[in-house]
């Protein structure tokens, strides 16, 4: 399961205890780096294009899929995987 928030991630990972199997939380730990939510979201790979892929890699990880369609996914939304984690930014 995927949890994408304009919150903190601790906000979302409040329930983890009651969320059976992989839990991935995606958040926006910091405020203030966009002018607006659009741009919030992707600096903070909460978009929906983020989620998706997160949502790829959760099951490739489970072996429910190959690694081949997380990286399809990452090419058709032309994200860039090696950019800075926005936590530490």
């Amino acid at each position: 399961m995927i949890a994408a928030t304009d919150y903190m991630r601790l906000f979302a990972d409040q329930i983890r205890p009651y969320v059976p199997g992989r839990y991935k939380v995606l958040g926006a730990d910091r405020y203030g780096r966009s002018d607006y939510r659009k741009k919030l979201r992707y600096f903070f790979e909460i978009d929906r294009h983020w989620v998706a892929v997160a949502a790829l890699k959760a099951l490739a990880e489970d072996g429910r899929i190959e690694n081949s369609v997380v990286a399809d996914g990452i090419r058709r939304y032309d994200l860039d995987p090696n950019k800075p984690n926005s936590w530490t930014v």
